[in-house]
């Protein structure tokens, strides 16, 4: 069973898109996402830092959820269903990340629990309208915006990306085996 021509245009589409392009949108799109958290809990809290899983400024969540829409929107042209990902593709990213780092952590870094429309504490209706809302507004002006910037500074970001990618590693591995430690140690 061979490809047909629409779906050998897709797959040329998202393979044009160079890794260093990618790796520039995770990174701009995971510190956008600290920052997002920063700012709304120092107006909900009062307090800039919320602390996340890793301890440098980036919230991989926000890096991988806007990756999936990208590749999404270069093979969907419907804008019903664009809508439909942009509150379903983060919603389940929330989700997935919550569970995991509770698994991985036994810890919460949030909990809607006491949300009226909730799933496990993970997710809830309020919050996967936000990010619903938030993603079209990305889709649709953030991302152009953030595309141009990457063409202008592509030659920088050969040598610029590689060396926060390792940053990036670094602090994951070290942040992996603290935590993971601490939490061992809890359990005894």
């Amino acid at each position: 069973m061979g490809l047909s021509i629409s779906d050998k245009d897709i797959l040329e589409r998202l393979i044009n898109l160079e890794l260093n392009e990618w790796l520039f949108y995770f990174f701009v799109y995971s510190l956008c996402g600290f920052l997002l958290e920063n700012v709304y809990s120092w107006f909900t809290t009062g307090v800039f830092w919320k602390e996340g899983y890793l301890k440098g400024p980036f919230k991989p969540m926000y890096g991988f959820a806007p990756l999936f829409l990208l590749m999404l929107s270069e093979v969907v042209q419907s804008k019903p269903i664009l809508w439909l990902a942009c509150l379903l593709i983060p919603t389940v990213v929330e989700y997935v990340s919550g569970l995991l780092l509770h698994k991985l952590f036994g810890r919460r870094w949030w909990d809607y629990s006491d949300s009226r429309i909730q799933l496990d504490g993970y997710i809830c209706l309020r919050f996967s309208l936000y990010w619903g809302v938030l993603s079209y507004v990305f889709l649709q002006f953030i991302h152009p915006v953030v595309e141009g910037i990457y063409d202008g500074m592509a030659g920088l970001w050969t040598i610029a990306g590689p060396i926060l990618l390792l940053l990036f590693m670094i602090d994951m591995l070290l942040t992996y085996w603290i935590r993971r430690k601490a939490w061992k140690q809890e359990l005894i």
